[in-house]
C-alpha cells in the first residue's frame, strides 16, 4: 500500500475513534437524563466501539508494517485479532447489560424527560448510521477486516438502537415500565450474535481462508490467458491475509525449454495477477512435462 493510501487509512481510523467517542457521550446523556435501562445498554455499548475503534487503529498500523526476519510474509494479519477482539468486547458487554436490565426489571424506575433522552439518543443513532454505511464500503473496497468489523458492529448497534427509541416511546405512551428492562435484555441478545459473527468470520481469516469462489475464477482465468507457451497450470492454491492475496501453482513447460523462456511465462502470469489483485503475492511451481496432470487450469 502506498503511502498516500496509508495516510488515508489512517484519517479514517482516526475519525472512527472521535466518532465513537462523540455518539458515547452523547448516549450517556441520554441515559443520565432519563436513568433508562435500555439507553444505559446502548450507552454501554458505544463504550465498546470506542475501545474497537482504538484497537483497530493499533491493528492497522500494524498490518500495514513491511515483511521482517521475523514476520517474512508480513504483518496482514494483525486485522484479524482486531475483529477477534472486538467480538470478545461485544460480549463481555452484553453480559453488563444483562446484569443492568435484571436490575431494573427487579426495580422498575420512573423514567425522567424520556422525549428529550429519546431524541438525544436517535440523533446519536444517526451519526452511527451514516458512519457504519461509510465503513461497510470501506471494508469492502479495502478488504480490511477491522474496517468490516466495525462498520457491522455499529450498523448493529443502528439497529438496536432505533428498536430502543421505538420501545421506549411505547413505554412513555402506555406507561409500561417493564418494557425499559425488557429492550435492554434484548439490546444485549442481539449485541451477542454480533459479536459472535464478528469473531467467527475474523477466525475463518486466520486459519488462511481461501479466495471467494468468483475471485478465484478470476484467478483461473487470467492465468490461463497468459501462460502461453505452458503445457498446464494445475494444484491452484489461494489465501487471504487481510488485505494480502496468496496464489500459488504448479505450471508444466515442454521439458526442452529454457528456464529463460519458463521464467518470462511466469512474469507474465504474475503482473497479470497482480495487476487484478490488489498486494498480491504469487508464487509459482515450474515443473517438466513428465509431470502434467491434464486436471489443471487449462492453458489456451
Amino acid at each position: 500500500m502506498n503511502s498516500e493510501n496509508l495516510k488515508a487509512t489512517r484519517r479514517v481510523a482516526s475519525i472512527s475513534i472521535a466518532i465513537a467517542i462523540v455518539v458515547l457521550g452523547v448516549k450517556y446523556a441520554a441515559y443520565a437524563m432519563t436513568g433508562s435501562a435500555a439507553l444505559y445498554s446502548d450507552a454501554l455499548e458505544s463504550v465498546v466501539n470506542v475501545v474497537a475503534a482504538a484497537v483497530a487503529f493499533w491493528a492497522l498500523e500494524v498490518s500495514h508494517r513491511p515483511a521482517d526476519k521475523d514476520h517474512p510474509f508480513g504483518h496482514h494479519k494483525a486485522e484479524y485479532f482486531s475483529a477477534v477482539v472486538e467480538g470478545v468486547l461485544i460480549v463481555v458487554a452484553a453480559l453488563l447489560i444483562l446484569r443492568e436490565a435484571w436490575h431494573a426489571f427487579q426495580t422498575p424506575r420512573d423514567l425522567n424527560a424520556p422525549m428529550i433522552g429519546i431524541a438525544i439518543n436517535a440523533f446519536a443513532t444517526a451519526i452511527n448510521l451514516v458512519w457504519a454505511v461509510r465503513l461497510i464500503r470501506l471494508g469492502r473496497e479495502k478488504r480490511s477486516p477491522a474496517f468490516s468489523a466495525d462498520g457491522r458492529h455499529l450498523m448493529a448497534d443502528v439497529v438496536t438502537s432505533v428498536g430502543v427509541v421505538a420501545g421506549l416511546a411505547l413505554a412513555t405512551v402506555t406507561g409500561w415500565l417493564w418494557l425499559d428492562p425488557l429492550l435492554a435484555a434484548l439490546v444485549a441478545v442481539n449485541i451477542l450474535f454480533e459479536g459472535w459473527k464478528v469473531v467467527t468470520s475474523s477466525l475463518s481469516g486466520l486459519l488462511d481462508q481461501a479466495m471467494e469462489p468468483t475471485d478465484e475464477e478470476r484467478a483461473r482465468t487470467i492465468i490461463s490467458a497468459n501462460a502461453q507457451g505452458a503445457l498446464e497450470v494445475h494444484d491452484l492454491r489461494t489465501r487471504l491475509a487481510g488485505r494480502a492475496t496468496f496464489i500459488e501453482f504448479h505450471m508444466v513447460v515442454p521439458e526442452a525449454m529454457t528456464v529463460g523462456d519458463a521464467h518470462d511465462i511466469c512474469d507474465r502470469i504474475e503482473a497479470a495477477l497482480e495487476a487484478e489483485f490488489e498486494a498480491a503475492t504469487v508464487q509459482i511451481h515450474v515443473e517438466p512435462e513428465q509431470e502434467i496432470k491434464q486436471t489443471g487450469v487449462p492453458v489456451v
